[in-house]
């Protein structure tokens, strides 16, 4: 039905530009030849084509409904075992039209809603009124209005469908229990009742929904019930599917954790070994996906002894557990559960043939190590043997894996660890590399042996992969703050390296010096007495270097501020261009006779910079960096300059004219000259500052826009032919896709005065996206990617007609090859269909703005709050947080929400930003907010994640209801992230 429901909705809609008049005339028509014909299946597209015209009429739309109603009623009277197939087939077809119905046309929905629901009460039919419960719940996630109405449904009908003896509708019902209002006890009995069904999936779909269940039942009061349904997932252990082994580990690590608090008679400690044992009996399962869902639930576990996590890095069974027993289940009274059933566990995971598997195991234990500082030392070694695991993606989790025990103190190197783990630095993939550098960074080397090997592998680093020199660099700055004396050592050593030639130049082109260099400049900061152990003369040589270097370090401190130092430590107390110009200062790194305006204050204001010691967090030390961004220089020094609103412009069109002209460079496959021309309009595009709030929009999105095409480049490059790039990373193109999209969504929500050229532009680029997607389905689900391309070529002929010009080659023959190709009714592809050979006809054209942009943005902090000055909370009581807020062009038609969040991840609320309360819509508004946070955990402390979000109203995306009363559709986030400390309060007794 997909391909001529989209025939004759492209028929109509050329039609729309019609009078009124004849419009409707048009529908009388349409709507007349369909009534004659009856509503056929052959006639449905014509039908859905008049729904979904937001120009139909209500008169007709209340022809249709009535129609369709009155055949719901007349299939179902005449229903029998003969047409039972022909007829159930027609009345999906007719419930679907009545719930377009329902999303097309609000002041329907009510009524199509109440119809729906009285065909659930009187038919029955269960398959049908399972269809009427689907659609019911489809208005419902589209109206919150009549989420209240689905819970209300008789709990008795939802019940007696679970028992059906259809397995389609069993299995229907249970996976959407959730959503009716069932009361908790009686549904963790119903599904509890069919974990034993006959049919495996309907089995896994009462697990998973008990799973479900355990998220968002606070606290149960039946500890028995509970330990039911642990038993009975214990006992599926055995099932002869591995689907239902997995989702049984799932129960029993969800449950079994949930036990203790429950009010069952058992001890906490010994209760949780328990559970681990228990996950530890199934890693050797013959399921691959059985031992990957082991292992993951092994990294959920909440509390484990030392012993027992020790013992599953060794597969002899140690003393101590020789005879240690757990019990099995809660209803058996004896001890049944062997301790040596974890002998050897996490061995046998990163032995695993299967990299699923391994990976797992790997991130499993970065989140255990945290029980055991012995636990940390031991598993340290068996991580270090899978740096050269033949699958890059268990190096990569190997690497994350250590780079959180670093973050907790865990990690602790020895000598005989570094050769293997130096050899990441000079890894083939860019992924392992980087993640090698991020553990280095924070690495605390106890000795200069190691510390020496360790900048000699990141200058080895440097020289096989110079396009990593950035980080490099950024990497040498930290470590060399965090052991000044090592840095002081080593540079001592290699000083001869960064002497100038006889000639007196430097080797400007050499990246080994400018990394020493870096070295060099680091030290300081760890005590200024290590200034003294490097000659002033190793500062000059410096000053050259200093773009580089400060492009390097761009997040933490500027040009000017780096200036400034090196300045200070090279001794020099004047710099030339102040007063004379460079022919009366002969020597402009030596230094010259004329003196710098204020130099000694700006000295004082990089004095922090010497103060920093090792103990330092690195947040603090960015704060500090941060704080003297504002030293002033003279204008010969200053890299910024206030354009005039003309001249920025100018400037900020000739930008994106040369990003335009780096298409024909991306086709042809020199992506490293294109990442170089778009580096430097970035940074191009970084010097220009206006005062203009219209301009200001106008800078924010080239910069947007410049990153977008920067995406598009680093994506290319994986549909060029391979022999010419051997060293394609296949594994990143599905993050860089997303990277993409999220890009143009800020694109297309984050600025308000598009016009519809400006708006066409951006479309095309979506439509590029989802090509780029479809030319890959195996990274991607293709029906939402499918949804948003259609969606995107109708608004695409829209805002074309409205222009009176032409749809481009690419999207008009993008629309060919669908309408000649075309998808079947569930949305898959025909696989006739190539996009690849679409890609070629798609050209990047010139961002022209005529009209004014504003940057929809917001400014969030939380006065009075940090790590040293938390908010007192009562776990499971809502705590006040107060957060100041600046909304910057916020329009009456913005959706806007405060999302906070635990920072571990699972607790999420949003508050909705009801902006008429909020002062109007100004350019600048600031309000002070009092928020509850509901979801306060049972801890000690938590750290919240607060941020603004928009709410992206578009039509070509998949709705994602994220609870009741939250947002709907994608979000796009506008505003900082703000981090909020909670303790929780003292109580007295």
């Amino acid at each position: 039905m997909g391909l001529k429901e989209s025939k004759y909705q492209t028929q109509y809609s050329h039609r729309t530009w019609r009078e009124p008049s004849e419009t409707k005339n048009m529908e009388e028509e349409i709507w007349g030849k369909i009534e004659k014909s009856n509503p056929s299946i052959q006639s449905l597209s014509s039908i859905r084509a008049l729904i979904i015209n937001p120009s139909t009429s209500k008169h007709i739309i209340s022809a249709v409904f009535q129609t369709l109603t009155q055949y719901l009623h007349q299939q179902q009277e005449t229903h029998n075992l003969e047409n039972q197939i022909q007829n159930q087939n027609q009345l999906h077809h007719y419930l679907k039209l009545l719930c377009d119905i329902a999303a097309h046309h609000h002041e329907f929905t009510p009524t199509v809603f109440d119809t729906v629901r009285s065909f659930v009460m009187s038919s029955g039919n269960s398959q049908f009124k399972v269809e009427c419960l689907s659609v019911l719940l489809t208005i419902a996630e589209h109206d919150e209005n009549l989420v209240s109405a689905i819970t209300e449904i008789d709990e008795n009908d939802v019940i007696e469908l679970c028992y059906d003896s259809s397995v389609s509708v069993r299995s229907w019902i249970l996976r959407n229990v959730c959503k009716f209002g069932i009361r908790d006890e009686i549904l963790v009995r119903v599904l509890l009742g069919f974990v034993n069904d006959p049919y495996p999936y309907v089995r896994v779909i009462a697990l998973d929904g008990l799973v479900k269940l355990s998220k968002s039942v606070v606290e149960f009061k039946n500890g028995g019930l509970i330990g039911e349904g642990y038993d009975r997932a214990v006992d599926l252990f055995v099932d002869s599917n591995a689907c239902v082994r997995a989702a049984a580990i799932r129960v029993v690590c969800e449950w079994g954790q949930m036990l203790p608090a429950s009010g069952v008679e058992v001890e906490e400690q010994d209760w949780f070994n328990s559970v681990f044992v228990q996950l530890c009996s199934m890693v050797r399962d013959m399921s691959m996906e059985v031992r990957n869902e082991a292992f993951v639930s092994l990294g959920k576990i909440k509390m484990v002894s030392e012993d027992i996590l020790l013992q599953t890095l060794s597969k002899k069974v140690l003393g101590n557990l020789k005879e240690r027993k757990f019990p099995g289940k809660i209803s058996t009274k004896f001890l049944d559960l062997p301790a040596s059933n974890a002998a050897g566990a996490f061995v046998h995971g990163l032995e695993d043939e299967f990299y699923e598997v391994r990976r797992s195991a790997c991130s499993s234990l970065g989140m255990l190590i945290a029980f055991s500082v012995r636990f940390a030392n031991d598993a340290l070694n068996l991580l270090m043997d899978m740096l050269n695991d033949h699958s890059m993606v268990v190096r990569l989790q190997t690497l994350e894996t250590m780079y959180q025990m670093v973050t907790c103190d865990r990690l602790k190197v020895q000598e005989a660890h570094m050769h293997m783990f130096l050899g990441t630095l000079v890894d083939a993939s860019t992924l392992i590399r980087c993640a090698a550098r991020k553990v280095l960074r924070l690495l605390k080397l106890p000795f200069m042996k190691i510390f020496k090997s360790s900048i000699n592998g990141l200058l080895t680093n440097l020289e096989t992969y110079p396009e990593d020199e950035a980080d490099i660099f950024s990497v040498l700055f930290y470590m060399g703050r965090n052991h000044g004396s090592f840095a002081v050592s080593f540079v001592t050593e290699v000083s001869q390296e960064i002497e100038p030639s006889c000639e007196g130049e430097l080797k400007f082109d050499n990246p080994r010096v400018a990394a020493i260099l870096v070295l060099a400049i680091s030290a300081p900061l760890t005590h200024e007495r290590l200034a003294c152990s490097i000659p002033t003369k190793v500062f000059s040589y410096a000053i050259p270097f200093v773009g580089r270097i400060a492009f390097s370090l761009r997040d933490s401190v500027t040009q000017d501020t780096l200036l400034a130092y090196l300045y200070k430590f090279s001794r020099i107390t004047h710099i030339p261009g102040t007063e004379s110009s460079i022919e009366d200062d002969p020597s402009p790194v030596a230094g010259g006779k004329l003196p710098l305006h204020n130099i000694d204050e700006i000295f004082n204001r990089v004095l922090p910079l010497q103060q920093i010691s090792n103990e330092a967090s690195e947040d603090q030390f960015q704060k500090d960096l941060r704080d003297i961004r504002q030293t002033t220089f003279p204008p010969t020094h200053q890299r910024k300059v206030i354009f005039t609103d003309e001249e920025a412009e100018i400037s900020i069109t000739l930008i994106l004219k040369m990003v335009a002209a780096t298409w024909q460079l991306i086709k042809s496959g020199l992506i490293d000259e294109v990442q170089k021309t778009l580096r430097s309009c970035r940074e191009e595009l970084a010097t220009v500052v206006v005062n203009s709030n219209r301009l200001n929009g106008f800078l924010a999105f080239a910069s947007q826009y410049i990153q977008v095409v920067q995406h598009v480049a680093e994506i290319w490059i994986h549909f060029l032919p391979l022999r010419k790039f051997q060293y394609i990373k296949t594994g990143m193109l599905d993050h860089l896709l997303e990277k993409l999209d999220d890009n143009l969504r800020k694109l297309r929500y984050e600025f308000s005065g598009l016009n519809k050229e400006e708006e066409l532009h951006i479309l095309e680029l979506v439509l590029l996206a989802c090509v780029l997607r479809l030319s890959r389905m195996e990274i991607c689900c293709n029906v939402n990617t499918m949804k948003r391309l259609r969606s995107t070529i109708s608004h695409i002929q829209l805002l074309c007609d409205d222009l009176q010009i032409e749809i481009s080659e690419f999207a008009g023959e993008l629309t060919k090859s669908l309408s000649e190709s075309g998808y079947r009714d569930d949305d898959a592809l025909s696989p006739q269909l190539s996009f690849k050979r679409l890609l070629g006809l798609f050209s990047l054209k010139d961002m022209v703005f005529n009209g004014i942009l504003r940057h929809i943005n917001a400014e969030l902090k939380v006065p009075g709050n940090d790590s040293e000055n938390p908010f007192p909370f009562v776990s499971g009581m809502p705590a006040g947080v107060t957060i100041q807020l600046t909304l910057f062009n916020i329009t009456e038609n913005d959706r806007l929400w405060l999302k906070m969040s635990v920072q571990e991840g699972d607790l999420c609320q949003y508050l909705f930003l009801d902006l008429n309360h909020i002062k109007g819509y100004d350019e600048i508004n600031k309000v002070t907010l009092s928020v509850p946070f509901y979801n306060t955990p049972k801890a000690a402390s938590f750290v919240l994640r607060a941020l603004v979000v928009k709410e992206c109203s578009s039509e070509d995306v998949g709705q994602m209801a994220r609870g009741f009363g939250g947002p709907k559709g994608e979000l796009t986030v506008i505003s900082n992230i703000t981090k909020i400390y909670m303790v929780a309060a003292k109580t007295t007794t």
